[in-house]
């Protein structure tokens, strides 16, 4: 199971490598927001850090960030669909437990609630992880 730090930082890791030469999200995350992995990562890790440990060491707004993307080129539910399903199957052959499905289902939530304020236009109910 994902015991710590390290353990989430090996899943973001190989999930975002899986991510950056998938068809459907490379483009998204190389060509529209230009993502530099070594920048995002600890911002990443915190994220996760902070859902599975309750650390509190996430203090940005998750929903921000897709909005800005989604001003660029339109989020579909064809993305977060691959990104879930790409997050799914990365924690699948990395890891299982209690904390990895519940990565799982933080991830779903997530990806479900940006996708209805996106499509809403409506920024209300800004995601908190604490």
């Amino acid at each position: 199971d994902i015991r710590d730090r390290q353990d989430i930082e090996r899943l973001v890791v190989t999930f975002y490598e899986r991510a950056f030469e998938d068809v459907v999200l490379g483009h998204i995350f190389v060509d529209v927001a230009k993502m530099d992995l070594v920048e995002h990562l600890p911002h990443m890790c915190d994220f996760w850090e902070t859902v599975l440990f309750k650390t509190a060491t996430y203090g940005r707004n998750a929903f921000e960030v897709h909005q800005r993307i989604h001003a660029m080129e339109q989020l579909t539910p064809m993305h977060f669909q691959r990104w879930e399903d790409l997050w799914h199957k990365t924690l699948d052959q990395t890891f299982r437990g209690e904390k990895a499905n519940l990565a799982k289902l933080h991830a779903s939530r997530m990806s479900g609630s940006i996708q209805r304020r996106l499509a809403s236009g409506h920024p209300a109910n800004v995601i908190r992880i604490v």
